[in-house]
């Protein structure tokens, strides 16, 4: 693909100035006339000069890409030139307009270059802003940099830079990637290297100036918005029959019971450390995959659960979610951040983008699931969230404490890659983010994050260094989780966007936040919501757990953002049930509750027929009344 940079721009066409014929009276004394033709050679020699030297400038910064050269002076194009003796010629008015009008257009094409500025260490980064980063129709990386003129120093080129993510400055060891000429708007253009030692899939890019023999950045970094651009899997998303899903028990997988309930959507959890590593089963041999140039060991037998879980959702007809969770491996320590490798005791850990082995490990990761699980054989994964409730610092995405702008730049950095990963192969995967309940409570001290300002900042963090198309996976669970009541009132529940806790009482605060402009997607709508795991314990009666569970479902079938609700669980688990947890659809001892026929009919047309007692414990008379 050819293309134009800003030195390409072609010179304003000009008119001769109108000149009036003069009437001839009487022929001059030869004296006079040789005087005449004298200062006329005088006067075209010198336009010819002029012209000459102009257009040859201006043709060398044009074409002259091979060396680099200082900025023009424009005292080298205007210093007095002798005139230059002149064999006596009888040139017509024509010649001597063209003369002028060929000076005047380079003259022209020179002022109406870009305005020059002083720039500092300090001020340079701000200069220019990368406006896209993509990888274009050709397969190649495509970069755009635009600034309200452009920037004094050394050359006239702007230099493009590749680095890692956890780089944070052009170091002695980074060669440039391309360069142009500076402009107001300059393309620069670099190979992808795609699934090679050599790509640059996952680095970000950032725009320098050579100034006083050094590489200053002029940009902030910007990574590649679109690697859906060179996926495989191209096929259109396809949109569940309804948000009613189920964290299925892998237990009762294999039987009727997801058929009988008419499950539409389902969610399992992938633990990454399993994955990796050799298996010891002669039945399934460990799996070789290479990525990138390095070739990692999968345990088979472990990828084999998954194959089987995933391909009996497909067949079921069933849109699945996976929940990617960092687990601690001794074997395996690179996937855990350098900052959360001691002192936590949560069960996952944030994902190692601060590092080589890290970064390449969860690319190797990414690219792998999203290749074994886009299709119908060994099943297809619709959905991935990244990590479990991030804000939970302490109980389920551990870090080292740190101010919240650090914590979510960690996590923004493993949340690209994944991504990126997934997208690059996938190209309709949708990829989530995982919040909890606990909205603005701006507890003092408080060693945890809010989700209000994790997802402000994140959103912020996604924005300011490439855009792309992140989903929120919440979580509102009722306060306190033993709470049945989803209408009861509480002082941690308002309908403000100050609201300490998100609960399904006040839902429509995290639907109309994120309808504000800065946190809609690439192309102006508002980001995909999943309910991706919420439940309401039996405790206090199952009339009063199926209740709850219609009027969270009416509530979610009234908002088109939120495209999924998972109900936790399929059946009771122990652990929970001793703390008073008992969310499932079915006992642990066997036996069905009443919420498993209201879960079956709540889709359907028959489902006013199972849940309009609700609305008696309730105490209203049409759901409506529950929409804000």
């Amino acid at each position: 693909m050819s293309f134009k940079t800003g030195n390409d721009k072609e010179p304003a066409k000009y008119k001769p100035a109108n000149r009036r014929k003069k009437k001839i009276r009487k022929k001059p004394a030869a004296g006079a006339r040789k005087r005449f033709t004298n200062r006329l050679w005088i006067l075209l020699a010198s336009a010819l000069v002029l012209a000459v030297t102009g257009t040859i400038f201006f043709f060398t910064v044009i074409r002259q890409k091979e060396e680099a050269e200082p900025e023009p002076n424009l005292s080298e194009i205007v210093e007095e030139k002798e005139p230059v003796p002149l064999p006596e010629v009888d040139m017509g008015e024509d010649v001597i307009g063209h003369i002028v009008t060929a000076g005047n257009a380079v003259w022209d094409a020179f002022n109406r270059r870009p305005e020059s500025h002083e720039i500092t260490v300090d001020t340079a980064e701000d200069f220019a802003d990368i406006t896209e980063c993509i990888i274009d129709s050709s397969g190649r990386i495509s970069v755009t940099a635009k600034g309200e003129g452009i920037p004094k120093s050394d050359d006239k080129y702007y230099y493009l830079f590749a680095l890692n993510t956890y780089d944070t400055a052009i170091s002695g060891n980074n060669n440039y990637v391309a360069r142009d000429y500076k402009d107001n708007e300059t393309v620069l253009f670099t190979s992808l290297n795609y699934n090679t030692s050599s790509s640059r899939l996952f680095k970000k890019f950032v725009v320098a100036v050579k100034k006083d023999g050094e590489y200053v950045p002029v940009s902030t970094p910007k990574y590649i918005t679109n690697p859906e651009a060179i996926a495989r899997y191209t096929s259109v998303f396809q949109e569940p029959a309804s948000i009613k899903g189920l964290l299925v028990d892998p237990n009762r997988l294999r039987g009727s019971e997801l058929d009988d309930l008419g499950v539409k959507q389902a969610a399992y959890n992938i633990p990454v450390a399993r994955l990796l590593g050799p298996t010891t089963s002669a039945a399934y041999p460990s799996i070789q995959y290479t990525y990138n140039g390095k070739t990692y060991t999968l345990n088979g037998q472990v990828v084999a659960e998954y194959d089987l879980v995933f391909s009996t959702l497909t067949a079921k007809g069933i849109t699945t979610t996976a929940i990617i969770l960092n687990n601690y491996s001794p074997s395996y320590p690179q996937l855990i951040h350098p900052q959360a490798r001691r002192g936590g005791s949560a069960p996952y850990y944030m994902f190692n983008g601060a590092e080589e082995s890290g970064v390449e490990y969860m690319a190797a990761i990414g690219s792998f699931l999203a290749e074994r699980y886009s299709d119908t054989r060994h099943g297809k994964i619709s959905n991935w969230i990244i990590a479990n409730e991030i804000n939970a610092r302490k109980e389920w995405n551990y870090m080292a404490h740190t101010d919240i702008e650090t914590y979510v730049e960690e996590f923004a950095k493993g949340f690209r890659v994944l991504y990126t990963a997934i997208k690059s192969v996938s190209s309709s995967a949708r990829v989530y983010i995982s919040l909890d309940q606990q909205w603005d409570r701006n507890i003092k001290n408080n060693t945890n994050y809010d989700g209000r300002d994790i997802l402000d900042v994140f959103n912020n963090n996604i924005t300011e260094k490439g855009n792309i198309d992140w989903g929120l996976a919440q979580h509102p669970y009722n306060v306190p989780l033993t709470e049945t009541r989803i209408w009861k009132s509480s002082k941690y529940v308002e309908h403000n966007p100050g609201t300490s806790m998100m609960t399904m009482e006040n839902i429509e605060v995290l639907i109309n936040y994120l309808r504000q402009e800065h946190f809609l997607d690439s192309t102006g709508q508002v980001r995909s919501i999943l309910i991706s795991e919420l439940g309401y314990t039996s405790t206090a009666g199952e009339a009063m757990q199926a209740a709850a569970f219609a009027y969270a479902y009416y509530k979610m079938e009234a908002y088109d953002e939120i495209d999924g609700f998972l109900l936790n669980r399929q059946t009771d688990a122990g652990e929970e049930v001793a703390q008073g947890l008992a969310f499932g659809l079915n006992h642990g001892g066997g036996g069905q509750k009443q919420l498993y026929t209201v879960f079956k009919y709540i889709d359907t047309p028959q489902h006013a027929q199972y849940t309009d007692f609700a609305k008696g414990i309730i105490g209203i008379s049409s759901w409506s009344e529950i929409i804000r």
